[in-house]
């Protein structure tokens, strides 16, 4: 089953997937939202692309790296700008999104 070649990856896109979704619903519960807009796009973002690649593993996609790569090059923007910031969502969502680029990384 192609699945099973890219359990390790599934598994962190889709803990990605989680912390980005909870990380932009807890910045929008944040006082100074407007310095977090960035934030949840890309968090919204990283979610999506996420989703996408478990998807594309799960199934086998011939596309599988492309996607991998989109996803890892998505995953350390959001990392990046979670980094910024010093709420507990925002530095867990940026470790679950360096892990997870680590992970696609190693699919290419």
């Amino acid at each position: 089953m192609p699945h099973q070649n890219y359990q390790q990856c599934i598994d962190a896109c889709a803990a990605c997937h989680v912390e980005c979704l909870h990380c932009a619903a807890s910045c929008l519960a944040e006082q100074n939202i407007s310095e977090l807009t960035t934030c949840i796009r890309l968090d919204l973002d990283c979610a999506d692309i996420c989703s996408t690649a478990v998807d594309a593993m799960s199934r086998g996609s011939t596309y599988v790296n492309e996607v991998c790569r989109l996803c890892a090059d998505i995953c350390d923007a959001c990392a990046a700008e979670c980094a910024k910031h010093g709420h507990e969502h925002c530095q867990s969502c940026a470790h679950a999104c360096q892990k997870c680029a680590q992970a696609c990384r190693t699919m290419q």
